[in-house]
C-alpha cells in the first residue's frame, strides 16, 4: 500500500534552522511526559519569541487556514503537560513516552496530523482518557528527528481547534474521533473591539519595556494581525499562564471573548512585571558590594515580604526569646543564652556563624532544665514490679527499695551510681529497665563498648564543623526530664587513643559531688546531673580505672544455679519464646526435669542466653509442626528432646572417675562464669628443668614456680626425694592450649598436682579446689566463689576446697546449691594433701 502524501506542504524552514530546533518561534521547550530531564531550558519572557519571525508567522497562518479543510475526523492523540498548544503555534516537542512515540510514528505514516491534548494532572505518567482535556489543537508534524536515547524531537504547527467527540481506543496509542472548531466571523469591527485590540497591543508593549526587550520588531508583528481571535492566540501562546487558565482561553470559541481573557492576563502580567522591577531595585539597594552572591536570596526574601508569606526576623527572635523564658534556665545559663541571642540579632541571617548560634539556642531551649518526672514512691508496688520482672536477685532489689525509701523521706537526695558486675546473660541491662519502670522514670541505654573519643561524653566545641553536644546531653534531650535512669552499658570496655580518654571524662559525670555542675564543651555552661540515676554494667572490674570505679557502688550479679535457671525459664523464657514463635499459651508442655536436662546437657554458662536459644530452637521445631497441620499441645519429654535439639553437647560423665597421678581439678573464674581446669604435672628423669605449657600467663607461671619451691622445702614431709629438682624434669601443662589462661586461683591446684606427680599418688577425682598460695604455705583468698562452685556442681564434683578467708562468701550461695556439694575451707597448704589424695 502506497504511503498517502500530505495535501499540505510543510512549512519551509530557513537554512540556518535546519541543523537544530527552530529558534525564536516557541516560548517553551516542552516535554510530553517528564522526558525533559537533563535538557537546558532557556529563560522565557512573554512575547520575546516573536522577534524577527513575521515571515514565518504569516506563512504558518496561511498553511493552517488551507489545512483545516483536509483534517481527518479520526486522529492519533498526543498527550502533553505543562503547556497548551494554540492555533498557528509552532513549537518543538521532545517525545519520550511509549504511547506518545507510537502516536507520532502513526501520524508520520499518514497525513502527519495529530491531536494534541493537555493533561489535567501533569504528575500522571500514563494518562488515560479521563485524565485529558477534551478540547485541544490539531497539529501538523513539520519535522521529526530521532534522538540517540530513543526519544523523538518533533516540530509541530497548530492547524485548528478541535473537540474530542469520543475516544476510540488506547492501544498502542490513544485514538479519538474529533470535530474541528471553526473560527466564527467577527463582522464589522466596532469601536469596543478596536479598543480591545489596541489595549492588548499596548499591554504587550509595556511588558516588553519592563523586561528590557526591544519592542519595535515584535510590535510590527502584532500590528499586522488584525483579527481578534488570531491576535488572542498569538499573544496567549507566548504568555506565562497556568495550564488551567490557558485551557480556558483555548476552549473559548468567540474571538472577542477570547481576546478579553487574554487582555486580562496581560494586565496581571504588567502588574507582576512592575512589582518584580520594584523588588529588584529594593533588593539591590539593601545589598553590600561584597554580598553579590546573596542576590537571589535577597530577591526571594523581598518577594515573600510583598506576598506576606514569610515571618519577620524580629518575630523569629521573639520566638527564641520566649523559648528561653519558657525553658526556665538557671540564671547564669539564661544570661549566656540571651547574650548569644543578641549576637544573632546583629548578624546577617545568611552568615555561617548565625546558623551555629541558631543550633546552639535550639539545644539550650530543648534540654530539660527544670522539668522532671514524679517518682512513684510506693515501696510495695515497686517491690511487686521488681519481683515480676526478675527472679531472685534479692540484694539488688533490696538496694533499689532502700533508695526509694530514702528518696521518700529525703526528696533532695542525690542520685546513686550503681554498677552491676556479672557474666553475660544474668540480667544486668533488663534490671535497669525494671528499675526505671518501678520508679516511673524515663529510661535511656547508652553503650560504651569500644568508645575512644572523649567528645562522645563531653561534646565538641562549637568552633568545629558539625559540632554537637556529647551523648550525655543528647540523652537528657531525648528523655525530656532531668531525672531519667541512664544505663551506661559495658563500661569495662571503654578505650582510649589520641582523641582522649572517655573514662576520665566520665569521672565528672559519675561523681555525685561534681555532676551537679557538669560542663559539656558544646553548651559551655554547667548542667545539673545530680538528679539522674546512673546505672553502669560490666563483666569484669579489672579493666575499669580505679578512680572511676571509686565513684560507683558495685553490686555483683553472680551466675544462676540449676534450680534458679529452671525457675526463670518456667516463669519467663518459655512463655516469651512460645509467643515469639507463634505458639499458644498452653501449646508448649515442658516439665522441670526436661528443662534441667537442657541446662545440664546443652548449656554450660552462668547466664541464660544459651538456655533461651535452646528453648527457642525447641519452639521453632514445634512451630513447624503446627504450621504443617498438627494440633497441640506439644509435649517435650526426655525421650524426644534429643530429636529436637540433637546430640547433647555436655555430658555428666565428662568428669573422670579415676585421675592418674599428677592431675588435679582446679576452679577458675572467667567473664562468662566459672569453669574447671585439669592441671597436669609430669615428672621425668632429667636435670631439674621446669617446662610450662598451655598458654599460661605470668601470674600462673609464678604460682607454678612457688609450687616447686614449696615442694622442695617440704620434700621430706611428703616422702619426696630431696634432690628431685636436680634429678627430674617437671612439665606442667594445662589442656586447651589455644585458650590463654591466667589468674591468682591456681596455686593450691598446682601444688596438689605437683605432689601427686612426685609421690605417684592420684588425687580424688571428685574433688575440685581453688586458692592462691604464698611461699610460707598460706592459702590466699580469691574471687568468684559462687561461679566456681557452680562450675564444680555442673561437672559433678562432690567436694570443693576454698580458702578460709572466702568462707564469708558462702552467704551468697543458695542453700540448694550448698546441699549438693561439700565445701571445706582451708587456711594452709599443708591441709590440702590429706584431703586431696585418694584413700
Amino acid at each position: 500500500m502506497k504511503k498517502k502524501k500530505s495535501p499540505i506542504k510543510p512549512l519551509k524552514l530557513r537554512k540556518k534552522d535546519k541543523a537544530g530546533p527552530i529558534k525564536n518561534v516557541k516560548a517553551k521547550n516542552l516535554s510530553d511526559a517528564g522526558n525533559n530531564q537533563g535538557l537546558n531550558k532557556p529563560p522565557v519572557s512573554p512575547l520575546n519569541v516573536l522577534h524577527d519571525t513575521a515571515d514565518l508567522l504569516d506563512e504558518a497562518g496561511n498553511i493552517a487556514e488551507s489545512a483545516q479543510a483536509n483534517i481527518p475526523t479520526t486522529l492519533p492523540v498526543l498527550a502533553v503537560r505543562d503547556i497548551v498548544v494554540f492555533n498557528y503555534m509552532i513549537l518543538p516537542l521532545f517525545v519520550g513516552r511509549e504511547k506518545s512515540v507510537s502516536a507520532v510514528e502513526a501520524a508520520m505514516t499518514g497525513d502527519r496530523y495529530v491531536m494534541i491534548l493537555t493533561q489535567q494532572d501533569e504528575s500522571i505518567e500514563a494518562p488515560e482518557h479521563d485524565d485529558l482535556y477534551t478540547t485541544g489543537t490539531v497539529c501538523m508534524i513539520m519535522r521529526m528527528l530521532k534522538m540517540p536515547d530513543g526519544r523523538l524531537k518533533v516540530l509541530v504547527q497548530g492547524v485548528s481547534r478541535a473537540k474530542v467527540k469520543r475516544f476510540i481506543g488506547s492501544e498502542p496509542f490513544h485514538i479519538a474521533e474529533i470535530e474541528t472548531i471553526s473560527e466564527p466571523a467577527t463582522g464589522e469591527v466596532s469601536s469596543e473591539q478596536e479598543a480591545l485590540v489596541r489595549s492588548s497591543r499596548e499591554q504587550s508593549e509595556k511588558i516588553l519595556t519592563l523586561r528590557g526587550i526591544s519592542s519595535s520588531d515584535i510590535m510590527s508583528v502584532l500590528n499586522n494581525v488584525n483579527e481578534p481571535g488570531r491576535l488572542a492566540d498569538l499573544i496567549a501562546s507566548n504568555l506565562r499562564m497556568k495550564v488551567a487558565i490557558a485551557q480556558s482561553i483555548l476552549e473559548c470559541e468567540e474571538p472577542i471573548a477570547r481576546l478579553t481573557l487574554v487582555n486580562t492576563q496581560l494586565t496581571q502580567e504588567v502588574e507582576v512585571a512592575s512589582m518584580q522591577n520594584k523588588i529588584q531595585s529594593r533588593a539591590k539597594e539593601g545589598m553590600d558590594k561584597a554580598q553579590r552572591d546573596f542576590y537571589l536570596r535577597e530577591q526571594l526574601k523581598a518577594i515573600k515580604g510583598e506576598l506576606g508569606e514569610s515571618a519577620d526576623e524580629a518575630e523569629e527572635m521573639d520566638e527564641i526569646r520566649k523559648a528561653i523564658k519558657k525553658a526556665k534556665m538557671p540564671k547564669e545559663v539564661r544570661v549566656e543564652a540571651e547574650k548569644q541571642l543578641r549576637r544573632l540579632e546583629t548578624m546577617h541571617p545568611d552568615a555561617s556563624e548565625a546558623t551555629v548560634i541558631r543550633s546552639y539556642l535550639d539545644w539550650m531551649t530543648e534540654i530539660p532544665w527544670k522539668k522532671q518526672s514524679r517518682d512513684r514512691l510506693d515501696i510495695k508496688e515497686a517491690k511487686t514490679i521488681l519481683d515480676e520482672d526478675h527472679y531472685d536477685l534479692e540484694k539488688v532489689k533490696e538496694r533499689i527499695l532502700e533508695y526509694l525509701s530514702v528518696r521518700k523521706l529525703n526528696p533532695a537526695m542525690k542520685g546513686p551510681i550503681l554498677c552491676f558486675v556479672g557474666p553475660p546473660g544474668v540480667g544486668k541491662t533488663s534490671l535497669g529497665r525494671s528499675i526505671a519502670r518501678s520508679l516511673q522514670r524515663q529510661f535511656h541505654r547508652m553503650s560504651l563498648g569500644g568508645m575512644r573519643d572523649e567528645a562522645e561524653i563531653r561534646g565538641h566545641r562549637r568552633t568545629y564543623i558539625g559540632s554537637m553536644p556529647g551523648r550525655i546531653i543528647q540523652a537528657m534531650k531525648q528523655c525530656g526530664t532531668r531525672n531519667p535512669v541512664i544505663m551506661l552499658d559495658e563500661i569495662d570496655k571503654l578505650g582510649s587513643d589520641f582523641r582522649g580518654d572517655p573514662s576520665s571524662a566520665l569521672l565528672e559525670v559519675l561523681d555525685p559531688e561534681q555532676n551537679f555542675s557538669f560542663t559539656d564543651h558544646y553548651l559551655n555552661v554547667p548542667y545539673d546531673l545530680s538528679k539522674v540515676m546512673f546505672i553502669c554494667t560490666a563483666n569484669v572490674l579489672d579493666s575499669i580505672p580505679r578512680p572511676l570505679l571509686d565513684r560507683m557502688e558495685v553490686i555483683r550479679l553472680p551466675g544462676y544455679t540449676e534450680h534458679e535457671k529452671v525457675k526463670i525459664a518456667r516463669r519467663y523464657l518459655l512463655s516469651r519464646q512460645a509467643k515469639e514463635n507463634g505458639l499458644g499459651e498452653n501449646e508448649l508442655v515442658m516439665t522441670d526435669e526436661v528443662l534441667a536436662k537442657i541446662i545440664k546437657e546443652y548449656t554450660r554458662e552462668a547466664g541464660l542466653r544459651n538456655l533461651e536459644r535452646e528453648v527457642g530452637s525447641v519452639c521453632r521445631k514445634l512451630a513447624r509442626k503446627k504450621a504443617e497441620g498438627e494440633s497441640g499441645p506439644f509435649e517435650v519429654t526426655k525421650d524426644n528432646l534429643q530429636k529436637l535439639l540433637g546430640i547433647p553437647r555436655y555430658l555428666e560423665d565428662e568428669r573422670e572417675n579415676i585421675l592418674p597421678p599428677g592431675v588435679a581439678v582446679g576452679l577458675a573464674w572467667t567473664p562468662v562464669g566459672g569453669t574447671t581446669l585439669h592441671i597436669e604435672v609430669s615428672a621425668m628423669p632429667g636435670k631439674g628443668k621446669l617446662l610450662l605449657t598451655g598458654q599460661l600467663g605470668d601470674v600462673m607461671k609464678e604460682s607454678a614456680q612457688a609450687a616447686v619451691s614449696f615442694a622442695r622445702r617440704h620434700a621430706d614431709e611428703y616422702g619426696i626425694s630431696p634432690n628431685f629438682h636436680e634429678e627430674q624434669d617437671l612439665h606442667i601443662h594445662v589442656p586447651d592450649g589455644a585458650t590463654p589462661k591466667d589468674g591468682p586461683s591456681a596455686g593450691v591446684t598446682l601444688v596438689t598436682a605437683l605432689i601427686s606427680a612426685l609421690t605417684n599418688i592420684p588425687v580424688d577425682p571428685e574433688l575440685a579446689m581453688t586458692g592462691e598460695i604464698s611461699l610460707r604455705g598460706r592459702v590466699l583468698p580469691v574471687g568468684g566463689i559462687k561461679e566456681k562452685i557452680l562450675a564444680a556442681v555442673s561437672l559433678g564434683m562432690k567436694r570443693v576446697l576454698i580458702p578460709s578467708q572466702n568462707a564469708k562468701d558462702l552467704e551468697d550461695i543458695p542453700d540448694e546449691l550448698r546441699s549438693r556439694i561439700e565445701i571445706t575451707p582451708i587456711e594452709r597448704i599443708e591441709e590440702v594433701w590429706p584431703l586431696a589424695k585418694t584413700k
